[in-house]
């Protein structure tokens, strides 16, 4: 159990750094249909060959803006894939890259060394977050080196954003044959998913051990393809970061995770056109790409009028997300859940420490902690047991148990997401986990996505989420040791166990515990029995989100 086995590694000043090699090989590859790419080696990591900026599907742009993306025309001779494809537009919030363009449906494959069509290597198709307003599958956080040098096929994509990826419209609803609209990214994400079961023993990969994952919106995405009924039989397991939750958690509104039904989003497309002033599809589809980028997305409204309107945990969703659309997603993720309609694979989900209302210094003072819970709590009849169980007579008190609350939020939700997996008939496990270490050289603790870059075991060479390059430590690179084996073991077999690994159990409703990640190794309670059947009787009052 060794970061990136069999790399050379040398030590400056007492740190492990990655030995720089230059180019040895250029592989060409062939793409069923389409014709022949030749990829290079990694720039990071020896013995690791990449392909980037594979066209995985046509521009869609002209009548293929806000339909399902095209196949990708057949070539002759070989191209290079050796820079990345253009990433999407921040579809609605803004221009984006300066490389961004609509001709952006292009995905990238990292895969060991001297492999071969009959390599078999597991394969890790990663889904980018960035609330499905931004993101890259080139972003240098997600590159895939360190897990294809330990044998692992990596691939990563890029899929429509904002209003090109997310826009439903009732026009567009009639269009499409299915009375339904809207989840253009999911599909992008779907063709990548058929190009990779296609073409990636080609690259040494085995199409019959895919696993999905994905950050953030990313893991949302991931889900989402976990309840579709158009992704069923393309993967084997899912990896879920910062990603399940139970339906009925008012956070789970207020992440990408939030989903919405089709007459809302329709509703959204409509208001979006009018920003555009144009009426109809047609219209829509003459305007230039600048024209849309810089037309004012509307916000969310999910929590006006309600108890949760003024307190910073709960954030607007996306204005354009995933929506019901009777086809890419038919059912609520309650009633999927419920009814066992979904892809039974093994998945792999959890939370981190300082993120979904927790923080290093959260800046709650005594007097808005008690206004926002008793907003919360009082109509529900449990604002005297929330504050005896979370109880604050100062600033410093009142910080501490906003932490304690939304981390215990996020524990026990993550818990009754996989107690109703298993409720609902799957069979395949889930295994959570709670992230709690702090990268180095920073002051946001444990944040959103700083478990990336030591799941995909890319410190040396990768930025982390925010973009920061940080002064990792022999500490840091020895929790990626281990961190980046459990992911390895569960894309190869579904299970993350193995080696001289410390056990990780998959979760149940008898055990009430999860994986704790990081700083330690083991398994912690979610939770006291009184602070679960709090959360318990809180969520069984608050609707599906």
């Amino acid at each position: 159990m060794s970061t990136l086995r069999n790399l050379v590694r040398f030590s400056l000043l007492g740190l492990p750094l990655y030995q720089s090699v230059a180019a040895v090989s250029d592989p060409v590859v062939e793409v069923e249909h389409v014709g022949s790419y030749r990829g290079t080696v990694s720039e990071y990591v020896d013995g690791v060959n990449v392909f980037k900026g594979i066209r995985y599907a046509d521009p869609p742009t002209g009548q293929y803006r806000w339909a399902h993306p095209p196949h990708p025309a057949s070539f002759s001779g070989v191209k290079n894939a050796t820079t990345y494809g253009n990433s999407c537009p921040s579809g609605g919030i803004g221009p984006g890259s300066s490389s961004a363009s609509e001709d952006c449906l292009f995905l990238n494959v990292w895969t060991p060394e001297g492999f071969t069509n009959t390599s078999n290597y597991p394969v890790f198709f990663w889904i980018y977050g960035g609330r499905f307003e931004s993101g890259a599958g080139s972003d240098l956080t997600y590159d895939g080196s360190g897990l294809a040098k330990q044998g692992v096929v990596v691939v990563t994509m890029n899929y429509r954003l904002g209003a090109l990826g997310f826009l439903a419209h009732p026009e567009l609803s009639e269009e499409t044959g299915y009375n339904g609209s809207g989840n253009w990214g999911l599909m992008d994400q779907q063709a990548a998913l058929h190009w990779t079961n296609e073409n990636i023993q080609n690259f040494g990969g085995n199409s019959s051990q895919i696993t999905l994952g994905g950050q953030s919106a990313g893991a949302a995405s991931v889900l989402d393809q976990v309840y579709s009924p158009q992704a069923s039989g393309l993967f084997q397991g899912a990896i879920a970061e910062s990603g399940a939750r139970a339906p009925h958690d008012p956070l789970t509104g207020s992440l990408a995770s939030s989903h919405l039904n089709l007459s809302t989003a329709e509703a959204h497309g409509v208001t979006f056109f009018n920003q555009l002033n144009v009426s109809t599809v047609a219209q829509a589809r003459n305007l230039s790409l600048s024209t849309i980028l810089g037309a004012r997305t509307p916000s969310s409204t999910l929590f006006v009028g309600t108890p949760f309107a003024d307190n910073e945990a709960y954030i607007e969703p996306p204005y354009f997300r995933p929506n019901i659309d009777n086809y890419i997603l038919t059912l609520s993720y309650a009633d999927s859940l419920a009814l066992n309609n979904h892809s039974d694979v093994p998945i792999l989900t959890g939370n981190n420490k300082d993120e979904s209302g927790a923080a290093p210094n959260p800046g709650v003072n005594i007097t808005t902690y008690k206004s926002n819970n008793e907003a919360i709590f009082e109509p529900l009849g449990l604002a005297d047991e929330f504050f005896n169980i979370w109880p604050a007579s100062n600033d410093n008190e009142a910080n501490n148990q906003t932490n304690n609350f939304y981390r215990n939020q996020s524990l026990v939700s993550t818990w009754l997401w996989a107690d109703a997996w298993a409720a609902g008939g799957a069979k395949n496990n889930v295994y959570t986990y709670y992230w709690t270490h702090a990268p180095p050289g920073q002051t946001s603790g444990v944040f959103h996505g700083s478990e990336i870059n030591y799941a995909l075991d890319n410190m040396p060479y990768g930025t982390t989420l925010t973009g920061q390059t940080l002064n990792w430590t022999s500490t840091d690179y020895k929790i990626a040791d281990v961190m980046s084996s459990y992911w390895i073991n569960f894309i190869s077999t579904g299970n993350p166990n193995g080696d001289s690994l410390t056990h990780w159990a998959p979760s149940t409703n008898a055990t009430k515990t999860t994986m704790m990640l990081g700083d330690g190794w083991g398994t912690i309670p979610i939770a006291s029995e009184k602070v679960i059947e709090f959360i318990e009787d809180y969520f069984s009052q608050e609707p599906a989100y």
